[in-house]
């Protein structure tokens, strides 16, 4: 059978009967939209958090550009973000008006350079968006100070850090945080999915305006902008359910980082390859299993023929892609960025993954490397 990196029919199989139910509940209750499941879910997932709100809202990219714009931020301002991340996350801060500006990436564990977050700071900068990338959390200590100084919002991107911790749990550690939900997350649903974190009693306001089209009751709306941007109530019952696994589901993505860590560990460096890099003090969840290789292509290409097919987190920085030309940075622009860019590919990394699956991935990868 062909191997891929994510596959979410083990798990479904397995928790088939809860997830039914779930839809079941949904569908009996008589309220289809924002109804008890959502409410329960957003006091659960903030509970989880142990912070005041939570709203949820049909995905991670609007959840995103909703973050923002209950912070304030808008048409004139500067985000600073990074562009080795999926693309929704600037496509969401370009969508409320504000312009992304890119700061580049430390080389050791992919994750953004403070330093560089600092430099890329002006007059116009009205947020940061620091990205959990892979499923360990940024630096966010000297974010926080650096955003305190300029007075600054902070939004944090957990899509790929559900439940990942540096001391604090993600989505704790700025003035908001945007989640997806997305099917194949570390706390996925089935079909999209997302929710904005806040301690802010202001901020949530702001965001249950702008997710009900700017109403606070049916039919009258007391600000402007307004979207239909709601969770769905099945989504929000499965979620609900998911919920009280995530922490398993967690430890036993441990399990397999720990695996590839151990199958992987004699063949790594001397053959050019780098396996991923935990930074101190960090409690990685492995949202994906992001490996190195200077010849990635050619071993991605050679392990098809094992019916194995790998994914790329993510090919294009999203400063190079054609829709974003118009921010003016040129090649070389993010040299860490690009390099990663032409190195990195993802393992197979999913809770339900078969020892034995894994098994074959990892020894089809070590005859490749052998033969380079």
């Amino acid at each position: 059978m062909a191997i891929r990196v994510w596959d979410y029919l083990p798990e479904y199989e397995k928790e088939r009967t809860d997830v039914l139910d779930a839809v079941e509940k949904v569908f009996e209750s008589g309220q289809l939209i924002l109804g008890e499941s959502v409410r329960s879910f957003e006091e659960e997932f903030a509970a989880y958090h142990r912070t005041r709100h939570c709203t949820g809202v049909d995905n991670g990219t609007n959840a995103i550009k909703l973050g923002l714009q209950a912070l304030g931020v808008g048409p004139g301002d500067e985000v600073v973000t990074v562009s080795n991340t999926a693309a929704p996350t600037v496509v969401a801060i370009d969508s409320v008006g504000a312009t992304p500006v890119f700061a580049d990436v430390r080389e050791d564990d992919h994750l953004v350079d403070p330093a560089q977050v600092a430099a890329a700071i002006t007059p116009r900068t009205r947020a940061l968006v620091p990205v959990h990338l892979y499923g360990q959390c940024a630096d966010m200590a000297p974010l926080t100070r650096l955003a305190a100084r300029h007075g600054l919002a902070v939004l944090e991107d957990c899509a790929q850090a559900h439940g990942a911790r540096h001391g604090r749990l993600a989505g704790t550690m700025g003035h908001a945080a945007a989640f997806s939900f997305y099917p194949t997350k570390v706390l996925g649903a089935y079909g999209d999915g997302g929710a904005v974190l806040t301690g802010d009693d202001t901020v949530d306001g702001n965001l249950r305006r702008l997710r009900y089209y700017g109403m606070e009751e049916r039919y009258y709306v007391v600000r402007t902008p307004g979207h239909n941007c709601r969770l769905d109530e099945v989504q929000a019952e499965i979620l609900r359910r998911k919920l009280g696994r995530l922490d398993d589901y967690i430890a036993r993505r441990r399990e397999v980082a720990d695996r590839y860590a151990e199958g992987l560990a004699d063949v790594a460096g001397p053959s050019g390859l780098r396996l991923p890099s935990v930074t101190e003090g960090n409690d990685h969840v492995y949202y994906v299993y992001v490996i190195r290789h200077p010849r990635r292509d050619e071993i991605i290409e050679r392990l098809k023929a094992y019916d194995i097919h790998l994914n790329i987190s993510y090919p294009w920085p999203v400063h190079t892609m054609t829709g974003f030309e118009r921010l003016g940075y040129a090649e070389g622009s993010l040299p860490v960025t690009e390099r990663l860019a032409r190195e990195i590919f993802s393992l197979p990394m999913y809770p339900s993954l078969p020892p034995d699956t894994q098994d074959r991935v990892i020894e089809a990868l070590r005859e490749v490397l052998t033969t380079l």
